[in-house]
C-alpha cells in the first residue's frame, strides 16, 4: 500500500493518460496539476498535506505517458489509417421486427459495401455508406427510428494482433481526438480494427492528429532501438 505523497502522486499520474501527456509534452503546469491532485492525495493519506510537497512530487514523478510505453507504442506504430467519407447512421428501437428487418437486409446487402451494426440493450445503430440512406431508412417504420444522421465519416484503424492483449491502445486513439475537442459520434472495435465515426466537418483535424500519433509512436520506437544498439 502506497503511503507517501510521492508514491500516491506517481500512482495518480500513472493512471491518468491526459496528465502523462501534459507532462511528457511539456505543457503541463506543475502547480495546476498539484492543486488538482492535492485533494486526492489528502484523501488517500487521511490528512492534509502542503501544496509545495505535492508540487515537488509532481516534478519528480517518473512520467510514463501512455503513448511512449513500449507495448502501446509498438502497437500504434504498426497501425494503419483508412478513411471512409460520406457515411450515414440510423438508430432504431430494438424489437423483434427491427432485428428481423436488419437480418433480412444483410442477406442482400452488397458484401463489398461499408455497413456496421451496433446492438445495444434497447437500440440498434446502423452505420453505412450514405448512398444507401433512403433504402435503409425506408426499411423501418417512422416510429421505430430514434435518430438519423448524414454527412459523417469513419476513420478505420487497422492494428497488429497485439492490440487485443495490450490495454491502453484504443484509449490512446480516443484521447488524441478528445484533446482537440472533437465529438465521437460512434465507435466500435472488431478484433484488430478500431472504427471511429465523426462529423465530416471534423474529419480533417481528427485524421491529422491520429497520423501524428502514429508518427510519434514510430519515432519513439526508432529512438529506443538506436539507444539500445
Amino acid at each position: 500500500m502506497v503511503n507517501s505523497i510521492s508514491g500516491i502522486v506517481q500512482s495518480l499520474i500513472s493512471n491518468d493518460l491526459s496528465l502523462q501527456s501534459a507532462l511528457e509534452r511539456g505543457y503541463g503546469n506543475y502547480s495546476a496539476i498539484a492543486r488538482m491532485l492535492k485533494p486526492r492525495v489528502e484523501e488517500a493519506l487521511g490528512r492534509e498535506v502542503e501544496l509545495e510537497s505535492v508540487i515537488t512530487s509532481v516534478k519528480r514523478a517518473a512520467v510514463i505517458y501512455g503513448l511512449p510505453q513500449e507495448d502501446i507504442a509498438g502497437v500504434i506504430a504498426k497501425s494503419v489509417i483508412n478513411l471512409r467519407t460520406d457515411v450515414a447512421k440510423v438508430s432504431v428501437e430494438k424489437t423483434r421486427r427491427t432485428l428481423e428487418t436488419i437480418r433480412k437486409s444483410l442477406a442482400v446487402f452488397p458484401p463489398e459495401q461499408f455497413i456496421q451494426i451496433l446492438e445495444g440493450i434497447s437500440t440498434i445503430i446502423l452505420i453505412f455508406d450514405q448512398k444507401f440512406f433512403d433504402e435503409i431508412y425506408s426499411m423501418f417504420r417512422k416510429e421505430e427510428i430514434t435518430e438519423e444522421k448524414r454527412n459523417l465519416a469513419a476513420i478505420m484503424m487497422q492494428s497488429p494482433r497485439e492490440i487485443i492483449d495490450t490495454p491502453g491502445c484504443i484509449a490512446a486513439f480516443y484521447n488524441a481526438i478528445s484533446r482537440i475537442h472533437i465529438n465521437i459520434e460512434e465507435t466500435m472495435s472488431c478484433s484488430t480494427d478500431t472504427i471511429i465515426v465523426l462529423s465530416m466537418n471534423d474529419i480533417g483535424k481528427a485524421f491529422t492528429v491520429l497520423k501524428d500519433l502514429i508518427a510519434e509512436a514510430r519515432e519513439t520506437i526508432s529512438k529506443r532501438s538506436i539507444n539500445r544498439s
